[in-house]
């Protein structure tokens, strides 16, 4: 990282840095979650249960990870790369945006009333939680230290294992240990958008698009096709994993921590 965007960071990059931030965003929604008694397979009982149970938590993450990355001065490294990779792997999160599509096109909207579609919005939110602690600001830590096969693996892995709180909140087990494999397999897909696009913006977009996709194909009567998007979301990630190595290579994104200057 050039020397000018190194001037701007008021705390040097470190992997503990990285890595107590992603764990304390996990800490803080377990809790907020927790002190709602909200069944997590309870989400979707009513528009009380989803703001409360959901919405709260990614809300408290959001400003948690703001202020964070305020205070650390790490906004720009979070949310740009230094250069984008070679564009044309973004086929890969082009075929998991048309999985999202298709959950929309294939939703029961029938069953959404006024008060119930708006706390589903705030599922939108968790695309800025979610890759902003682990794609954003663990990836500027992990970088302070790793080779980028290193840094993709890494976050990847922790961005699947948050996902086991979702067990601790009532999902049962087997499900979630699904939910960790796929989360694996996305993580990789978006990782994917931000090497080609040189930014996450667009993968917080998509990942809170595709959220809000995937509940929202699941509420009310799902039809016999319902289960068509996430077939198509898991040939991206398998197709992600064959082609991530493509957007690695060549990656310059090591960040060196300031030295002091001398007299």
């Amino acid at each position: 990282m050039s020397e000018e965007v190194q001037g701007r960071l008021r705390a040097a990059p470190h992997v503990w840095i990285g890595v107590a931030i992603w764990l304390v965003y996990v800490i803080v929604i377990y809790v907020v979650q927790l002190s709602t008694d909200i069944p997590y397979d309870a989400l979707g009982d009513s528009a009380s249960n989803l703001f409360l149970g959901a919405g709260l938590s990614l809300i408290a993450g959001a400003v948690l990870l703001a202020m964070t990355a305020t205070l650390l001065g790490w906004w720009r490294p979070a949310l740009f790369e230094r250069a984008h990779s070679p564009r044309w792997p973004i086929v890969v999160p082009a075929l998991m945006a048309f999985a999202m599509l298709l959950n929309l096109a294939l939703t029961d909207w029938a069953s959404y009333d006024g008060a119930f579609f708006a706390a589903s919005l705030v599922l939108l939110l968790v695309g800025f939680t979610e890759e902003m602690a682990t794609r954003g600001l663990l990836i500027v830590g992990l970088r302070s230290r790793f080779n980028e096969l290193s840094v993709w693996f890494i976050s990847t892995t922790l961005f699947a294992l948050m996902h086991l709180i979702n067990a601790l909140s009532g999902q049962a087990l087997g499900p979630t240990l699904q939910q960790v494999g796929m989360a694996f397999l996305g993580g990789t897909v978006l990782y994917i958008l931000r090497r080609t696009t040189g930014t996450l913006l667009w993968p917080m977009l998509l990942h809170g698009l595709w959220d809000f996709s995937t509940f929202a194909v699941q509420h009310g009567t799902p039809g016999r096709l319902a289960p068509l998007g996430g077939i198509v979301n898991l040939i991206a990630g398998i197709v992600g994993l064959a082609v991530v190595a493509f957007v690695i290579r060549g990656a310059h994104e090591r960040i060196s921590a300031p030295q002091p200057a001398t007299r």
